[in-house]
């Protein structure tokens, strides 16, 4: 396991055991577990999360990537880095009866309390996956609509991830994810620290190199609407975007 990919399931396993003792009503804040909010909070229906029995508390993202999907009835989801599991129930939901929701991530902490959180809500369509979004173990063409929420950003091979969800899709299939992007430059310090590529900073690459990686692994129409921006001062700028793409 590289470096990188060690810091991030370092941090996450330890969000994870903090997410496992927070209160309803508690903000474990948005990507950054131990950092500044970056404009996720209230994106989340309160009716929907009553129904799957599960505070937004839990949520480590950038957005809500489930109100960009337009998911239906009879489909299949995949959510790249599925965390405690939040998106992946939500969309569960959505996509009942008939579909079914996949969720896939590297730690085991995080899994453990994916399904904790999946018994909670009682939903039966959905299925927790260990591995990496780089590989992910489904087939091809087996899923309609793939969906992450801020963490493409921390891999580093972006490409690779891009790839994969384009070759687990099926023809017409739906690439809808929030994600952290640079908008200004970040300094080559920052660039080279782990914590901060952890955090959802150094990790992240500007929206035109995001839109190639996605028209070059074969994605079409590829949108980036920024919907929060973060300036850190000395650093440089990032900001949440929500992402869409189509499989041809």
């Amino acid at each position: 396991m590289s470096e990188i990919k060690e810091a991030v399931r370092s941090r996450y396993a330890g969000a994870a055991k903090q997410l496992a003792v927070l209160s309803p009503d508690s903000n474990a804040g948005c990507c950054q577990v131990d950092g500044p909010d970056c404009g996720c909070a209230g994106s989340y229906s309160a009716d929907e999360l009553n129904q799957i029995g599960i505070s937004d508390a839990v949520s480590l993202g950038c957005g809500n990537p489930t109100v960009l999907a337009d998911l239906k009835p009879g489909e299949v989801v995949l959510d790249l880095g599925s965390g405690a599991g939040l998106d992946v129930l939500l969309s569960a939901r959505r996509v009942s009866p008939g579909g079914h929701a996949y969720g896939l991530d590297m730690t085991d902490e995080m899994l453990e309390l994916a399904n904790r959180n999946r018994e909670k809500a009682g939903l039966a369509n959905v299925t927790f996956l260990q591995g990496s979004i780089e590989d992910v173990p489904l087939p091809d063409a087996s899923v309609d609509v793939v969906i992450s929420n801020c963490v493409i950003n921390l891999a580093e091979d972006k490409s690779a991830v891009i790839k994969e969800a384009h070759r687990v899709l099926r023809p017409g299939g739906r690439l809808a994810v929030a994600d952290m992007v640079e908008l200004e430059p970040l300094s080559a310090a920052v660039k080279k620290r782990l914590d901060s590529w952890a955090g959802c900073i150094s990790g992240t690459i500007p929206i035109e190199e995001y839109r190639a990686a996605l028209i070059d692994a074969g994605f079409a129409e590829p949108e980036f609407e920024v919907h929060a921006t973060q300036s850190l001062p000395g650093v440089g700028k990032v900001g949440s975007a929500y992402i869409r793409a189509r499989k041809s």
